[in-house]
C-alpha cells in the first residue's frame, strides 16, 4: 500500500486502474480490503483510490475519540497529496457517513458521490446507547470478540457455504482494526448530526444503493431523497456487505451511475 501523512498521521491506500478516479470508502472496522473483488471489475475504464481511513486497516490509529469530520478531512488531504482536483466519492456504509461530511464542506472537489448501504439520519438513542456498547465491549473482551459478533449479521441471512467463506474473510479483516481506532470511531458515528439535506439538497449527480436483504441499514433509510440527479439501486438477496456478496452487481450499478457523469465531466 502507499502512505500519505494527515496531520502527523499515515494514511494508507491502495490504487488500480486509469482514468476517471474514484475513491471508494470502506465501512466500519473494515479496510481497503472490503473492496477487492469490485476495484478488479471498475480498474479497467477508472483509476480507482482506497484508503483505510483512519483507525483502520494500515493507516494510524491515534488514541481517543475522533469526529467523521476528522476522517473526511484526511481524505481531502490524501486527494490533495495526489493532485486530484476532483473525483467521486462512494462510501460504504460508515465511509457514506464520511463521504457526506466531505460533500457538506468540499463539493467542488466532486464530480459525484454515493452511499453503498449507508445513510444521511444521525443516530437514533438505541443507537447511540449501541455505540457506547461497542466501545465497552472493545475495551473489556478487545477486537476479536467484538468483531465476532458484529460480522455475521452484516451478511444477508442464508445457510450458503459462501456466506460463511465471507463471513470468515470479513472477520479476518475487522481482526486488523486496532482497537482504540474501532473505540475512537464508533464515537465519531456516535456524534454525527442529521445530513439527509445534503442527499436532498445537492445538485451533483447522487448514487444511492440498498442491499435488498439489508439488516444493518433498510431501504427506506437509505432512500432519503429522490430528485432527477439521483440514482437510486436496491442489490437483490444481498445484505449490508454487497461488495463481498454481490460484486459483479454492484459494479454494474457503480459503471452504469459513472458513465453519464464522465460524459457530463468530458463536457466542462
Amino acid at each position: 500500500m502507499e502512505k500519505v501523512l494527515c496531520d502527523g498521521y499515515t494514511l494508507c491506500y491502495a490504487e488500480q486502474g486509469q482514468g476517471e478516479p474514484i475513491v471508494l470508502l470502506h465501512g466500519f472496522c473494515g479496510n481497503s480490503e472490503y473492496w477487492d473483488k469490485v476495484v478488479p471489475l471498475l480498474s479497467g475504464s477508472y483509476r480507482c483510490i482506497v484508503p483505510d481511513l483512519r483507525g483502520h486497516g494500515h493507516s494510524d490509529a491515534p488514541l481517543g475519540a475522533y469526529s467523521i469530520e476528522q476522517m473526511a478531512d484526511d481524505v481531502l488531504k490524501l486527494l490533495d497529496e495526489l493532485d486530484l482536483p476532483k473525483v467521486t466519492m462512494l462510501g460504504h456504509s460508515m465511509g457514506g457517513y464520511v463521504t457526506l461530511s466531505f460533500t457538506q464542506r468540499y463539493a467542488s472537489r466532486l464530480n459525484g458521490f454515493g452511499l453503498v448501504h449507508s445513510t444521511g439520519y444521525p443516530d437514533d438513542e438505541a443507537g447511540k446507547e449501541k455505540r457506547l456498547k461497542a466501545v465497552s465491549t472493545i475495551q473489556s473482551e478487545g477486537i476479536t470478540t467484538f468483531i465476532d459478533g458484529l460480522v455475521p449479521g452484516l451478511f444477508a441471512p442464508d445457510e450458503s457455504e459462501t456466506r460463511e467463506q465471507l463471513i470468515a474473510k470479513a472477520k479476518e479483516i475487522g481482526y486488523m482494526t486496532p482497537p482504540q481506532g474501532a473505540a475512537g470511531v464508533a464515537l465519531a458515528m456516535r456524534e454525527r448530526p442529521d445530513r439527509r439535506d445534503v442527499i436532498s439538497a445537492s445538485t451533483l449527480p447522487v448514487l444511492l444503493v440498498a442491499g435488498e436483504k439489508d439488516q444493518v441499514i433498510p431501504a427506506e433509510k437509505v432512500f432519503t431523497a429522490d430528485h432527477p440527479n439521483i440514482t437510486q439501486a436496491t442489490i437483490p438477496g444481498a445484505g449490508h456487505m454487497s461488495m463481498m456478496e454481490a460484486p459483479e452487481e454492484l459494479a454494474k450499478v457503480i459503471k452504469s451511475f459513472l458513465k453519464p457523469s464522465q460524459s457530463k465531466s468530458g463536457h466542462q
